[in-house]
């Protein structure tokens, strides 16, 4: 696991320190993890899923599977196809909160939900 958990710092660009400060633990802790001197704690893993809700922790703990969780929408997204052209999101004050004339039939964006992370969120949502 020490060495997963290397792999997510290098991919998240985050020290050991800035890693301790976001979980709220000493840096020594993540030390000793990395080290492999110390296994984690139920406390530190809850602190990941916190602090990381996109990390997938099935990965971290036994190395299967990626290292983020994949949604289907977040592929979708990533391949273009949950928005088109017609549809692109350019900021909350335009896209989203004009009404979109859409033929009968077809279906249009009402909410995106973006997830940063620092493990806060924010809602977009057309209005109307």
């Amino acid at each position: 696991m020490n060495t997963r958990l290397e792999q997510f710092l290098a991919a998240e660009n985050i020290t050991q320190s800035q890693f301790a400060d976001t979980l709220g633990v000493a840096g020594s802790s993540i030390s000793h993890l990395l080290g492999g001197r110390n296994k984690p704690s139920y406390d530190f893993i809850e602190s990941l899923a916190r602090c990381y809700p996109d990390l997938n922790l099935e990965w971290l703990i036994t190395g299967r599977g990626s290292m983020y969780k994949k949604a289907q929408n977040s592929q979708n997204f990533a391949e273009g196809t949950l928005f088109g052209p017609e549809n692109e999101v350019q900021n909350k004050s335009t896209t989203l909160n004009k009404k979109a004339q859409s033929p009968k039939g077809q279906r249009s964006i009402s909410k995106v939900v973006v997830f940063y992370t620092d493990g806060t969120f924010e809602e977009l949502s057309r209005e109307g």
